[in-house]
């Protein structure tokens, strides 16, 4: 899912307002959901077009490695952060949760971080 990742960061840096939102909802829907590989260039330019960003454009960045230094450089970040898998929620960038929990689990953690304010 490199080039998912890449078109993820090209909508957040080119892409009109909201489209990197909506393509990211368009992804996940589409592999789970759909069942369909969000790695194929078909299905990503298909979602990039239907969430409104320019196909071409798409196309030439997954014809080339354009935005991988970039998608690397957050995947270390996350790394070093200390997630190693998902789902993992980072709240406000210093508070991980980190795998499938339950509803109490999150509120009890989300209370805590209001707390520490």
């Amino acid at each position: 899912t490199f080039d998912a990742h890449r078109l993820l960061h090209w909508a957040g840096v080119e892409g009109p307002p909201g489209s990197q939102h909506a393509l990211k909802k368009a992804l996940l829907q589409a592999y789970h959901g759909e069942g369909r590989n969000p790695g194929a260039h078909d299905v990503l330019l298909e979602l990039a077009g239907a969430v409104g960003l320019d196909v071409e454009r798409a196309r030439i960045v997954l014809a080339s490695q354009e935005f991988s230094d970039e998608v690397r450089e957050a995947e270390r970040f996350w790394q070093e952060a200390g997630i190693d898998g998902v789902p993992a929620v980072v709240v406000n960038r210093r508070h991980l949760i980190q795998g499938g929990q339950p509803p109490e689990v999150f509120a009890q953690a989300l209370r805590k971080i209001a707390a520490e304010g």
